[in-house]
């Protein structure tokens, strides 16, 4: 099993900034890619950003330019830092990774408890 924790979830007044982390943890896996979804209440649940093994970066629209998404691989951890935020980036927000476990050709996705972040003015 690989276990996916969440941290730097929080309350920030909009405009403000946040950094949230995921470290995984466990053994016999590699991770080919992590990254952080979100949902809001009502809503489905959205990509937020993600990095590949191979360092490719995808973001949401609404999210570049104010989002930056890096990763530790010694630490097999993803950050996420959070810029200029917006009412509407209130979500809980999810550790997402795709592994390789040891001795299996198969990918499989993990996904953390979630983080709420919450944007208010």
């Amino acid at each position: 099993q690989v276990q996916l924790v969440e941290s730097g979830g929080g309350f920030v007044q909009v405009g403000g900034s946040l950094r949230l982390s995921c470290a995984a943890s466990g053994s016999g896996f590699s991770i080919n890619l992590m990254g952080w979804y979100r949902q809001a209440p009502g809503k489905q649940r959205e990509l937020v950003a993600t990095v590949t093994s191979g360092a490719k970066i995808n973001y949401s629209d609404s999210v570049k330019g104010r989002f930056t998404i890096s990763r530790d691989n010694a630490k097999n951890t993803v950050y996420l830092q959070m810029n200029s935020l917006k009412a509407e980036d209130t979500a809980v927000y999810y550790c997402y990774a795709v592994v390789v476990r040891r001795d299996s050709p198969y990918d499989y996705n993990y996904w953390g408890q979630g983080t709420q972040v919450t944007v208010s003015s």
